[in-house]
């Protein structure tokens, strides 16, 4: 196995598949450029991305101190909606203690969405929303029943660093070096590549974690690529990184924030040592001068001398992610912008589902078919979840909303979606029926619905009785929200400050 290109997409990739075929007679090199730099657009993850730590056998107190993570109790979205009550939304990380309070979210959204006067906005129902509003660590005391669903922040250069070393010391080959020509055989597949020094480097497959670049699956074996630019606007960034006083009395965040912005978003992402901040945006709406401007004055920084990186990003993905004796992983098979931190999902996803597919038939079209269908599959119904956060926003200041609350180029699931919300049917069966919940959990499209307050005018009770009889006015009310609000406040006590948790349980471990 040659993979061209480090980073996090592959020394991920390096990692899984030397665990995996530890005791097979597999080698491993990977081939990373010494001049082009890490994107790391995205600092942030969702929660499957530790049972990849699990999976190679790293705890949190080996790799987080030295890539300066936090944990992550979900992401804050400010400013998406106009609705008075719903001008932000906390979208949770779930996990088993939720049994206890989302029933009464979906509960009370029902008949929300009737005209009935219930309360069911979504941070009041669950766990992480409280933990990150009092800027509490994800990880319980050990006498706490429940494992709570988390996600890290992160340096994602330093993390590709470290994995590098945990690859290298289980016996992956490094080589640093640039790609100077890549050999095709007769048949079309890979042979080798030369590299600047003159070495050639032969494989049997090849893993393309190249990034946007995508050098072996689009350049070499010319695999198309399909944009999402007709679906989500945003293809460009500017990213700036502020040092953080760790005196400061305002406490470490344990939350992404989303902000809504002219053109774009806005994100925040708290590390122990700095804030990560960058502004997702439009070339079409907006200039990068004026982005950065944007930016500086939300920052309080439009004055000061500070580095800032200006990106392009290119939105969509591959038409086959594995072809011919070659997989991309990473950008180079395709990329969704960083709303919902899907970027390291899609790449652990992908290195996993190749590595069960390929050790199953290994050339097989059969497999290697199931794979692609998969993939393509994910990438298209994440990127409904996020295309469904413009699309569906009630602000309209600037001709960027306004083109996006218009956008007709959304697919037949996601209008499917919206209808049954808007008509107040079975949201889950619209969402399982497509298969779109093993892309977002039901909870996921409710938090967002309900978060942007997309509901009807409240009715009067006398017109409810009517139209759905009087037993419905009491069914309406079931659940006692003061007990939910009683009961999240008493699981938040066995979490401690996340500042503290992690002076107290990493750095000085």
């Amino acid at each position: 196995m040659v993979i061209l290109g480090g980073g996090t997409a592959g020394w991920m990739t390096a990692n899984l598949m030397v665990e995996k075929w530890q005791n097979h007679p597999v080698s491993i090199t990977l081939i990373e450029s010494p001049s082009l730099g890490v994107i790391g657009v995205g600092e942030g993850s969702t929660p499957q991305l530790k049972s990849f730590f699990d999976k190679i056998g790293v705890t949190e107190q080996e790799w987080m101190p030295q890539c300066n993570a936090t944990y992550k109790n979900g992401i804050l979205f400010n400013g998406w909606s106009t609705r008075v009550g719903f001008e932000s939304y906390f979208h949770p990380f779930t996990s088993l203690i939720d049994a206890h309070t989302a029933p009464a979210f979906v509960y009370n959204t029902q008949y929300r969405r009737k005209g009935f006067n219930v309360d069911c906005h979504p941070d009041r129902f669950f766990l992480s929303a409280q933990l990150a509003k009092q800027k509490k660590s994800a990880v319980g005391e050990y006498n706490f029943p429940f494992d709570i669903g988390y996600g890290y922040h992160f340096d994602a250069i330093l993390l590709g660093k470290f994995l590098g070393k945990v690859a290298q010391k289980k016996g992956v080959k490094h080589i640093l070096a640039q790609v100077d020509e890549v050999n095709v055989n007769d048949a079309g597949d890979i042979q080798s590549l030369t590299l600047d020094n003159g070495e050639v480097i032969a494989g049997d497959f090849f893993v393309d974690c190249s990034g946007f670049n995508s050098l072996l699956l689009q350049k070499t074996l010319k695999v198309p690529f399909i944009s999402f630019k007709d679906n989500l606007f945003n293809d460009s960034a500017v990213t700036i990184s502020v040092a953080r006083d760790e005196n400061a009395q305002q406490g470490l965040n344990s939350q992404t924030i989303a902000t809504a912005m002219k053109c774009g978003w806005a994100w925040d992402i708290p590390l122990t040592n700095r804030t990560g901040n960058g502004y997702v945006y439009s070339s079409k709406h907006c200039t990068g001068e004026q982005a950065e401007l944007e930016l500086r004055e939300k920052l309080s920084l439009v004055d000061e001398a500070i580095d800032v990186r200006h990106l392009k990003m290119k939105v969509g993905r591959v038409k086959q992610h594995w072809h011919k004796n070659c997989v991309a992983i990473g950008l180079s098979q395709g990329f969704i912008e960083p709303l919902e931190a899907t970027a390291l999902h899609f790449v652990q996803e992908s290195i996993e589902g190749f590595i069960d597919d390929f050790s199953l038939g290994e050339y097989s079209n059969i497999y290697q078919d199931r794979f692609n269908e998969k993939m393509n599959h994910r990438f298209d119904g994440i990127r409904d979840y996020i295309v469904a956060h413009y699309r569906l926003s009630s602000r309209d200041d600037t001709e960027y909303w306004r083109k996006n609350s218009i956008n007709p180029n959304i697919s037949n699931n996601l209008k499917k979606i919206v209808q049954c919300w808007v008509a107040g049917d079975d949201l889950n069966k619209a969402l399982i029926q497509p298969g779109m919940v093993s892309f977002y959990p039901p909870v996921s499209w409710h938090a967002m619905l309900a978060g942007y307050g997309i509901f009807p005018e409240l009715s009067q009770d006398k017109r409810l009785a009517e139209k759905f009889g009087e037993q419905a006015l009491d069914a309406a009310h079931k659940y006692d929200l003061a007990h939910i609000d009683q009961f999240i406040q008493r699981c938040s006590v066995n979490f401690a400050d996340h500042q503290q948790f992690i002076n107290d349980k990493l750095i000085n471990k």
